[in-house]
């Protein structure tokens, strides 16, 4: 690929199944090396590559994830946070994607708008990859499709029950179910149903897709249920969704309408006695850690695909 045309790592829908895929098996073959990846899985270009990081909003996972996925593959980070640039003072985003380019190899970017995002990578000359926006949450997502094939083998032709908020989360799963060519039911209030936009990209590419009101009918003899928070970073009516949302809380009944061995996704924080009990994120059947460490791995696949691999 030529220096113009950097690899971005933005949603899964601009990204090939092939090339997603390969990820995926790149990011099982990370893990099974351990903290030292084999130079053979590696870029040339991730020698002493910097990666910045910047955030817009807090975070656990994505900071620790990314800047130790760096670290093993032999790069170095620094981390920004929005106080810490001049876009703060009104410097154009266009503008700070040019500098930056200048001075990194690949630039992650947590932001409130998915328009930040886009601009962003719109000026890069280097890759820029998507660790969350208001609208998508893909490299979450591709640590959950490793998770899963981790503990019940290949997702093509399986079937996973999204229960809760249609939010940016949620979005990336209906991509990856087009993608990775599994089932995809979503349980929701009406008020907090996905974006009808990334709904109707899923129906065009004929992806296999549920939405239901009913938590019961949606994880009904699935192999993964998935939630998450019920009032993410940004939300201001908190009382109306926690309100909304209290028939879509992930208990034990729930789980036994899933498959026999169905597991549990939640990618944390995770508010126990709201959209999860206690009982179900501590119990057999949960994945929850194990989906949290393969960012790391996830993340570090990313990392080399964009950067040559």
């Amino acid at each position: 690929m030529s220096k113009t045309s950097p690899r971005h790592f933005l949603d899964l829908d601009v990204l090939d199944a092939k090339t997603l895929r390969a990820i995926v098996d790149a990011a099982h073959a990370m893990k099974k090396s351990g903290k030292h990846v084999p130079a053979k899985m590696l870029p040339k270009a991730i020698a002493d590559a910097i990666l910045c990081m910047i955030f817009e909003k807090p975070s656990t996972r994505t900071r620790v994830s990314f800047d130790v996925a760096m670290r093993q593959l032999g790069g170095q980070t620094i981390m920004l946070n929005h106080t810490d640039l001049q876009l703060g003072r009104g410097e154009s985003i266009a503008d700070t994607a040019r500098v930056l380019s200048r001075y990194v190899d690949a630039i992650m970017l947590r932001v409130n708008s998915h328009e930040t995002l886009d601009e962003f990578a719109t000026h890069s000359t280097v890759p820029v990859i998507n660790g969350l926006t208001d609208i998508t949450h893909p490299c979450q997502i591709m640590a959950d499709i490793m998770t899963f094939e981790e503990t019940r083998g290949p997702i093509g032709g399986r079937s996973v029950a999204w229960v809760g908020d249609g939010n940016n989360v949620a979005a990336s799963w209906m991509h990856a179910a087009v993608k990775f060519d599994f089932d995809l039911r979503i349980a929701c209030p009406p008020s907090l149903r996905p974006s009808a936009a990334i709904e109707k990209w899923v129906r065009r590419n004929k992806g296999r897709l549920l939405i239901t009101e009913s938590a019961e009918e949606a994880v009904s003899g699935v192999d993964c249920v998935v939630t998450d928070t019920w009032v993410s970073m940004g939300d201001e009516d908190a009382d109306r969704r926690k309100q909304l949302l209290k028939p879509y809380a992930v208990d034990d009944a729930l789980m036994k309408k899933a498959g026999k061995d169905a597991i549990f996704m939640h990618c944390l924080p995770a508010y126990r006695g709201n959209e999860v009990t206690n009982d179900v994120i501590e119990g057999p059947q949960s994945v929850v850690f194990d989906e949290a460490e393969n960012r790391l791995h996830a993340q570090k696949a990313i990392l080399a695909w964009c950067l040559g691999a």
